[in-house]
């Protein structure tokens, strides 16, 4: 064979080869596979590698993870499924070869600290004080018959500005506010103002006004100190002695601004009747707190994705015993899946759902996923999701996997849930992941 059919038949197999890598199903299901995985100690997870092709699976930490339940680094795994076991916490690099010489994908595999906690759906009376004042509108001053002021306004207050201090006193508590007023009314004196604006820190000067109706003197400011309402327990963490409850942020009822926690608790409820959820009308628990015995917890933060606190002991009327499983975002799966919350009284029940939509999220945003009433029970009972119900824990598979947050007003038996990952890294129980630098690096 002379030298030139020789380089051609050589061609022809380069590009027969080529073709094969780009067109092989068997490397297009490698390709899909994700780039980061992630399990807790002890879990496991399989892929289904598709047509037999020879490929080799090799791992840099199998102190890590196991492949296929044995303890060395590589061996031939096409066309059977891979199974990965967790062993410790830490990160491996699983590599594909195909032929056992031509890398096709790398894989990081982050392995962490396994975790359980108690699955709520209590129905929680919640009560919270803000760190400061809140300003929750103007108020105009009758200050002569035919002249009315805020002097709120003209110092530059707005409506949501969270007041800190008074003339370097400390507001802890509104009762104390009309008491300084008057002395400063009385003394022609300036109170000096400092308060918060979303992350900004400012101060201005404001002079009260005496109003001639009230025989007051006066801001010129509707303020508020603290909140209260209804929700649901979504979940307690034994181990560290934490709860997380609604899933949703707490804001104020007339500016929509945050709640920023001074203090607070939360307190056993009882549901007393619901109103039903209509197309356009969300329905409503309406419910009362028991007496103050019954404190179950505190409040330390109100975070996007709900309330959490210290809690020491697993409350009352709970359908679990012991802690279960929970499921990271990407586990979550479209299918059936179940919700625990109260409609009569205080006793938790179980109910059907079905999980129409999850959103990949690679980093802590709401509306994870999209979940719709389909039992019979409580379709009857509330008409769908309504208010206090948020929270409500959402099991799947023997895992909490998130909590009910939002209703769609046009379709009450469907609405939002956020992923119980997120809350619980705003709990303080899991580490924040470094899932989103892994995904850049690889």
């Amino acid at each position: 064979m002379n030298s030139n059919l020789r380089k051609k038949l050589l061609g022809l197999l380069s590009a027969f080869f080529l073709c094969f890598l780009c067109t092989s199903e068997s490397v297009h299901s490698y390709a899909a596979l994700p780039n980061d995985v992630r399990l807790f100690t002890g879990d496991s997870s399989t892929f289904q590698l598709a047509v037999p092709v020879n490929t080799h699976a090799s791992v840099d930490r199998p102190d890590v993870l196991q492949l296929n339940g044995v303890t060395s680094s590589t061996l031939q795994v096409s066309p059977n499924p891979l199974r990965l076991s967790s062993q410790q916490s830490g990160t491996a690099r699983l590599t594909l070869k195909l032929f056992g010489t031509i890398p096709i994908k790398t894989v990081r595999i982050q392995v962490v600290p396994g975790l359980k906690v108690i699955p709520g759906g209590q129905t929680i009376g919640v009560k919270v004080k803000s760190a400061g004042i809140l300003v929750v509108g103007h108020h105009l001053v009758n200050v002569r018959e035919d002249q009315r002021v805020s002097p709120g306004e003209n110092a530059g207050i707005q409506l949501g500005d969270l007041m800190t201090h008074m003339d370097g006193v400390a507001l802890t508590d509104i009762s104390k506010v009309a008491t300084m007023v008057e002395e400063a009314g009385i003394g022609k004196k300036k109170l000096d103002i400092s308060f918060k604006r979303g992350e900004l820190t400012l101060s201005t000067k404001l002079t009260p006004a005496y109003d001639e109706e009230d025989k007051a003197w006066r801001l010129g400011l509707y303020i508020r100190d603290s909140a209260a309402g209804v929700g649901t327990l979504t979940f307690y963490a034994p181990d560290q002695g934490v709860y997380g409850a609604l899933g949703h942020v707490i804001t104020d009822m007339n500016t929509q601004t945050p709640i920023v926690v001074g203090s607070g608790q939360i307190v056993q409820s009882n549901v007393t009747s619901i109103s039903k959820s209509q197309d356009g009308e969300p329905g409503e628990k309406r419910a009362h707190f028991l007496k103050e015995s019954n404190i179950l917890g505190n409040i330390v933060s109100n975070t996007h994705f709900g309330i959490f606190g210290k809690m020491t002991q697993n409350p009352e009327h709970s359908l679990y015993k012991e802690p279960i499983p929970v499921a990271f975002a990407e586990e979550v799966k479209e299918g059936p899946a179940e919700i625990l919350t109260v409609v009569d009284g205080q006793q938790v029940e179980r109910f059907k759902v079905e999980i129409v939509h999850v959103a990949r999220q690679d980093a802590p945003a709401t509306k994870g996923l999209v979940l719709k009433i389909t039992d019979p029970k409580l379709i009857s009972k509330t008409g769908g999701i309504v208010q206090g119900m948020s929270g409500s824990p959402i099991v799947q598979n023997g895992k909490l996997i998130g909590a009910v947050t939002h209703v769609f007003v046009n379709d009450p038996k469907s609405g939002y849930g956020c992923f119980i990952e997120w809350m619980l890294q705003d709990s303080g129980v899991m580490q924040k992941s470094d899932r989103s630098e892994n995904l850049k690096a690889s």
